[in-house]
């Protein structure tokens, strides 16, 4: 494995990056071009969570797309450009999480602020902090540069302040824009404002009887009693779709990225922030994930896979690619995946090096690895060594290193890309491929063939390369008068790996080892 970096100069991108068609630099010009209009000397994107449940896979999509374009904005362009990841951890509980341990605390202390509840985990200050410090542990894993801000304590030190009176002062022209949308009994108490009641320390959902701009305050009912509440150091917050607005003017958000579900929240919200003053940023709306039974994956129930599950099959790399492809596609998101999705990325890998500049910025390891490729090539695939696993029968990274480097000699025992690949492999047929396995019986002309492919194998010399192997192997189903080799093929794969495809037979014989191989056969048809 060549560990060169290979990557294209900067003066170069900006020369042919003109017709570039990689969705991160279409985004990243049309940023740049608004930015330049209004003489800005720094660009804001921003990405939000909601920390009421655990931080999960499409959050870290999020921000791995948001981050491709800010790469292709640096490349692009001298302005400065910041990644704000935003918590809207003052928002109130308002359901327990199916995957949270301790939910008594959590249903003792439902509607108050996810910063005020106490951590059910029993490790940090809040339910909110902890999700927080989840959200920056798995952001900091993959390297991605941004500006953490929590809503707490952007409301509670004031610095909202200013939006809030805005807001205030607005309010009726909110009003009119939120209320056509909401049904005739929310409309009756619909306010931007939700007070924090000092009593009980729950965010309120209440009519808003008065305001007054001059004190910014607001007036409601609680327990037949009018309570005057200022608006003010994080007495009161917003209804996140006027939340949404107020923090694009607030944190001065050039751009931002959300799921096709919130098109109409956008719409709402991009009306909200041309009352308080200001454009709405740049925007770009991704399609859903989907877990295995194609339902939208929730942080709340948990569904489909985790970051940590995807990291312990297969590199990041792997990971931030399948976030890469088709934005605007629904993909499932399910173990079966990271096969197919790491021998995707191997693929475009391996191509990088011998590109010329215009392929490089259309390739996906250019967004991934922000301009370099800095593994080398990788001439194994993920299903070669997952077979070479199952085929083995075993489960120590180093001697299935050993197979894959007597493959290709250049590969390194040092790479981490490498190391991680073939754990991760190990990790997904204990886990995943050993469960689906389903052998094939041959029948008693199927095993006359697979006698026909012992013996051409004894003939090969034991050193034969996989090209003069697989010529073999395709002859051999000419002879058997296969009509369609593919069924050769998956005959082999169903008998000797309990599958329907597989890899390259040739290759995986090239670095199983012919004697090796001829032992596997003979089991099976046993």
């Amino acid at each position: 494995m060549n560990n060169m970096v290979m990557s294209i100069n900067m003066q170069s991108i900006r020369e042919i990056s003109k017709d570039a068609k990689a969705w991160p630099f279409v985004e990243a010009k049309k940023i740049i071009k608004k930015a330049e209009s209004n003489n800005k000397q720094k660009i804001r994107l921003q990405t939000g969570y909601g920390p009421s449940g655990l931080p999960h896979i499409g959050t870290f999509g999020e921000v791995a797309r948001t981050t491709m374009i800010l790469n292709a904005i640096k490349s692009l362009s001298e302005i400065e450009v910041e990644l704000i990841a935003f918590s809207d951890d003052m928002d109130g509980l308002r359901k327990v999480p199916d995957n949270i341990p301790n939910q008594k605390i959590l249903e003792e202390n439902l509607h108050k602020p996810l910063t005020s509840i106490p951590d059910p985990f029993e490790i940090s200050k809040s339910f909110g902090d902890h999700n927080n410090e989840m959200l920056q542990e798995f952001l900091d894993k993959f390297d991605f540069k941004y500006t953490f801000k929590s809503s707490t304590e952007l409301y509670t030190s004031g610095y909202f302040d200013d939006q809030l009176i805005n807001v205030l002062n607005n309010y009726e022209s909110i009003k009119n824009i939120i209320l056509p949308t909401l049904g005739e009994e929310r409309k009756k108490t619909y306010s931007p404002f939700l007070p924090i009641c000092p009593d009980t320390g729950h965010v309120l959902e209440v009519e808003i009887i008065s305001i007054n701009p001059d004190n910014n305050t607001v007036t409601y009912i609680s327990k037949n009693k009018e309570v005057e509440q200022s608006i003010l150091k994080g007495k009161c917050k917003l209804q996140w779709k006027v939340d949404w607005a107020m923090r694009w003017g607030a944190l001065d958000i050039d751009y931002e990225m959300y799921g096709k579900d919130l098109i109409p929240t956008f719409q709402l919200s991009s009306k909200v922030s041309r009352a308080l003053g200001y454009s709405p940023p740049e925007n770009y709306f991704y399609e859903l994930f989907l877990d295995q039974n194609g339902e939208k994956i929730s942080k709340s129930k948990g569904n489909g896979l985790t970051i940590e599950e995807w990291l312990s099959y297969a590199p990041k790399e792997t990971l931030s690619y399948f976030m890469y492809q088709n934005p605007r596609r629904a993909k499932k998101l399910f173990h079966d995946i990271i096969p197919k999705s790491s021998d995707e990325f191997l693929s475009h890998l391996n191509k990088f090096n011998t590109q010329s500049d215009h392929e490089k910025i259309e390739n996906p390891v250019w967004h991934i690895m922000n301009g370099e490729n800095t593994i080398g090539n990788v001439n194994v695939t993920y299903n070669l060594i997952l077979n070479l696993v199952a085929a083995s029968g075993k489960n120590d990274p180093e001697i299935i290193l050993d197979f894959v480097k007597k493959y290709d000699e250049n590969i390194s025992s040092n790479s981490e890309f490498i190391n991680n690949l073939i754990k991760g492999v190990i990790n997904f047929e204990r886990d995943v491929t050993s469960e689906q396995i389903n052998y094939k019986t041959p029948s008693r002309e199927e095993r006359k063939i697979f006698e026909d492919l012992i013996s051409r194998l004894r003939s090969q010399a034991e050193n034969a390369d996989a090209e003069t192997i697989q010529t073999e192997i395709y002859q051999i189903g000419k002879d058997h008068k296969f009509e369609n080799l593919r069924d050769w093929f998956k005959l082999i794969y169903q008998v000797l790996f309990g599958k329907e495809d597989g890899p390259r037979f040739g290759t995986f014989i090239a670095i199983y080892g012919i004697k090796q191989t001829i032992k596997l056969i003979e089991e099976k048809l046993k």
